[in-house]
């Protein structure tokens, strides 16, 4: 927790050194959008653009991963019950055959 803390802190940082040194105005035209902004602005959106687009495609296979995860877990549960239950069984079976019979009277 407190590594991401540092590393969030130092990008910040670094975000703000880089806004201070490229503050040069710069025109953008997109398709039929045009704006004027500062170097750093727009690199900075860009940047942000592109980790959450990222984002957003990873997240499929995350879900996936973790119903994964879930069943797996749910499949582990059901064999250690099976497992316990079995273990049961056999030591019943033990004691039953270790009691002698008794003879009929």
């Amino acid at each position: 927790m407190q590594l991401q803390l540092v590393v969030a802190i130092t990008v910040a940082i670094l975000a703000v050194v880089f806004a201070l040194q490229n503050a040069v105005p710069i025109k953008v035209s997109f398709l039929t959008w045009k704006f004027e902004s500062s170097l750093a602005l727009v690199l900075l959106i860009t940047v942000a653009l592109g980790i959450i687009m990222g984002l957003l495609v990873s997240v499929p296979s995350k879900i996936k991963r973790m119903k994964l995860i879930s069943s797996q877990k749910k499949k582990i549960q059901e064999l250690e019950w099976n497992l316990q239950r079995e273990s049961k069984r056999k030591k019943e079976e033990e004691i039953e055959r270790e009691e002698p019979e008794l003879p009929p009277e």
